[in-house]
């Protein structure tokens, strides 16, 4: 007699149902809760000190403050709702489409290249240029530098990522759990990057405040 399906997780069932009734309001409410999480995480991890706020502030902005939760954490709260699966919404669902029903080696080598060479770069753009306002960038030309600046680096990620989770995909996971598998790969990685950027930027920020104090002894007089 063989063994049967291992029974679905109540809330993943529910999940999947939201998923299939309201696709986009779902994929909204994830990416939000996800990105919010990822700069979070990122902060505290990374060891980031927590912002400044007076000593007479109310007791929820003491709390939010020692768990780096700020502006930039609420804005990648909105990026993932209004921008980020929106755009995934569009793009992943119009790559369904295209090979729905069709199986068999090429169709795979085709999802994988389509994937790599169509949606990975949209992503990185709309990422990159998400990221720049985010970040403050006061023009079109912040915008596009910063686009041009970081779009490599995040398509090299996206060329590893994207071909090994997409084959995990095609050859182990049900269509109907395709959804949260990647959102949980995109969260992975996301964070992992998140606090590898934030490492990166303080310890920058460190190296030039020790030589910002090297300067400042050796221009004093003796």
């Amino acid at each position: 007699m063989s063994a049967g399906k291992a029974p679905m997780h109540p809330l993943l069932a529910r999940y999947l149902t939201q998923l299939s009734t309201n696709p986009l309001r779902t994929k909204a409410l994830t990416s939000s809760t996800f990105c919010f999480l990822q700069e979070v995480i990122g902060s505290n991890a990374a060891g980031l000190p927590p912002p400044q706020i007076p000593k007479d502030a109310a007791p929820l902005t003491k709390a939010l403050a020692r768990a780096r939760i700020d502006s930039k954490a609420i804005k990648m709260a909105l990026y993932g709702f209004f921008v980020s699966a929106p755009v995934g919404h569009f793009l992943v669902g119009t790559l369904q489409k295209a090979f729905a029903g069709k199986t068999g080696l090429k169709a795979r080598l085709g999802q994988l290249l389509a994937s790599n060479l169509l949606i990975s770069p949209i992503n990185a753009v709309v990422f990159l240029a998400s990221m720049a306002v985010i970040n403050g960038a006061k023009s079109i030309d912040e915008v596009i530098r910063t686009v041009k600046g970081g779009f490599f680096s995040v398509l090299r990620v996206s060329w590893v990522v994207s071909p090994l989770s997409m084959t995990i995909a095609q050859q182990f996971i049900p269509v109907e759990l395709w959804v949260p598998f990647f959102n949980m790969i995109q969260f992975t990685v996301g964070t992992f990057m998140n606090i590898k950027i934030k490492k990166m930027r303080l310890a920058a920020a460190r190296k030039e405040a020790e030589e910002r104090e090297r300067e400042k002894g050796r221009d004093q007089p003796r």
